[in-house]
């Protein structure tokens, strides 16, 4: 427990119980009755706290977000959503997940150590593949009939191009997590006009914008301590 737990400060367990409050609060308040929503925005939360972190229990925990959240999807034929999440973001995470564990900082393995060197080359490639698998994917949306193509298309690009930096142990990817939020709570509000119980879904993806601006400003801080770290290991 002390491994899991012994970077959190103060400031980390105030946004996740508050992050959680507000979640339930919202569910209860608009007496929802989808506890897989619910669930699903309980564990994205606590996912994202523990990816703050640079902890691979984040990992873990969004794979399983994942799976419930694709589930959700089709429920609301949001195919794209779904197929993105079940077939790319779940991988990925399990991707991410051996790739946090095999470049742990100092050997703990409970704290990946960050990469902040994006070169232009990766950046140029980074978006072109986003844009060759969204391309790919709009056609594969528009087949299966999906709701929002649009909107659910623009989420496919966020939500690959995120993934990708969570791989690569970039800073950079609490960002493009923060842009995907910001398409998700649009997507989202489509659904609650049908259902407005699902106001709850869009309370959680923004409580998921703020935890990733979060992460972001904690991934900087974190990879400042690193390398200071690191510089002071030379030295002796």
């Amino acid at each position: 427990m002390k491994k899991i737990f012994g970077a959190f400060k103060p400031i980390d367990y105030i946004i996740w119980f508050t992050s959680l409050a507000v979640i339930t609060i919202s569910f209860v308040a608009t007496k929802g009755t989808e506890y897989l929503s619910l669930a699903a925005s309980l564990v994205g939360a606590t996912a994202l706290i523990f990816t703050a972190k640079g902890n691979p229990v984040g990992q873990v925990l969004m794979m399983t977000f994942g799976i419930i959240y694709a589930i959700i999807s089709y429920k609301f034929a949001y195919y794209g959503e779904m197929i993105t999440y079940a077939g790319m973001s779940v991988p990925m995470a399990a991707f991410s997940l051996i790739s946090w564990l095999t470049h742990p900082f100092d050997g703990d393995r409970s704290q990946v150590r960050i990469n902040t060197k994006t070169s232009l080359k990766e950046l140029i490639f980074a978006f072109a593949l986003t844009a060759a698998v969204t391309f790919a994917f709009y056609f594969i949306l528009k087949a299966l009939g999906t709701a929002s193509i649009l909107t659910s298309t623009i989420s496919v690009a966020t939500s690959f191009i995120s993934v990708y930096f969570t791989f690569r142990r970039s800073p950079l990817h609490s960002l493009f997590y923060a842009s995907n939020d910001v398409v998700l709570i649009i997507l989202w509000s489509f659904a609650c006009a049908k259902d407005p119980s699902q106001i709850a879904v869009i309370v959680c993806f923004c409580v998921f914008l703020v935890n990733d601006v979060y992460g972001y400003i904690s991934w900087i801080k974190t990879a400042k301590r690193q390398e200071n770290s690191s510089a002071a290991d030379e030295q002796r």
